[in-house]
């Protein structure tokens, strides 16, 4: 039985700052559905050129009281970037913590307005350690 991947879902609180947020990794919106019957909207992005690899963000207009939520059952989202050291410095510079550094210079945590766990992952072999990842320690939880 062939599997395609289609979306992985997440439910977001505050789908301007969630956007905003996925806008900081690169991501785009290539599709939106507004269901006024079920008072939900999904919002589909992502990375240009891979339009068949989206996260759905589902807002739910009436407001959702279990979010944010430590969401670890989730797991976490995964993206391969260039340069993981740029990528983290931009994230920074944007307002979003780094709570597990690119001490490797290969991988980092950071977490979405909604608490999701994102993972980014330095394409190709690992960059060499340098500061200040190379020394940064890690904040909260990942």
């Amino acid at each position: 039985m062939p599997l395609r991947y289609l979306h992985t879902m997440v439910r977001v609180k505050d789908l301007d700052a969630s956007m905003k947020f996925y806008g900081l990794l690169g991501l785009k919106e290539t599709r939106r559905m507004d269901n006024e019957k079920g008072r939900f909207t999904l919002i589909f992005m992502a990375p240009e050129g891979q339009e068949d690899c989206p996260v759905e963000l589902t807002y739910n207009w009436d407001g959702d009281d279990g979010l944010p939520s430590d969401s670890r059952h989730f797991g976490h989202l995964a993206y391969r970037v260039d340069n993981i050291y740029d990528t983290c410095q931009h994230l920074m510079d944007n307002g979003i913590t780094i709570n597990r550094p690119p001490r490797d210079g290969h991988m980092a945590f950071v977490r979405s307005p909604d608490n999701i766990s994102i993972e980014l992952l330095q394409a190709g072999d690992a960059l060499p350690p340098q500061e200040p990842w190379a020394s940064m320690e890690n904040t909260g939880h990942w």
